[in-house]
């Protein structure tokens, strides 16, 4: 990938790009080597130091640190609201035990009527 490619995807300017590499070239997280590759010798290829491999890293857990975060937040938020929801749907309609516990209560009261009947 050429500076000018790089630039264009994270959308820099080609000097502005050129100045961040040399930025990260002088903290010591990328370091410049020749692309023996090619045959232009103009060419250079950025490399990750071991500091900058530690630095992607720590940036990488931070990211999916955060991320995680707000995935428990919405979480809870979604569990909120459907408690919520069934908080003001429940007083419409009778809970599923409730109706088991009415029919069962109906059937002795009939048996035991039955029994006195006879």
């Amino acid at each position: 990938m050429t500076q000018r490619e790089l630039a264009k995807a994270v959308g820099l300017s080609t000097g502005g790009i050129h100045y961040v590499l040399n930025a990260l070239i002088e903290k010591g997280f990328v370091k410049l080597g020749d692309f023996t590759a090619s045959e232009d010798k103009r060419r250079y290829a950025y490399v990750l130091t071991p500091k900058g491999i530690a630095r992607k890293a720590a940036l990488t857990r931070a990211f999916l640190t955060r991320k995680m975060e707000e995935y428990v937040a919405l979480r809870e938020e979604i569990e909120a609201l459907t408690s919520e929801i069934d908080r003001k749907a429940m007083p419409r309609a009778k809970p599923f035990y409730n109706l088991r516990e009415s029919a069962t209560q109906e059937m002795h009261r009939a048996t035991d009527q039955k029994v006195l009947d006879e």
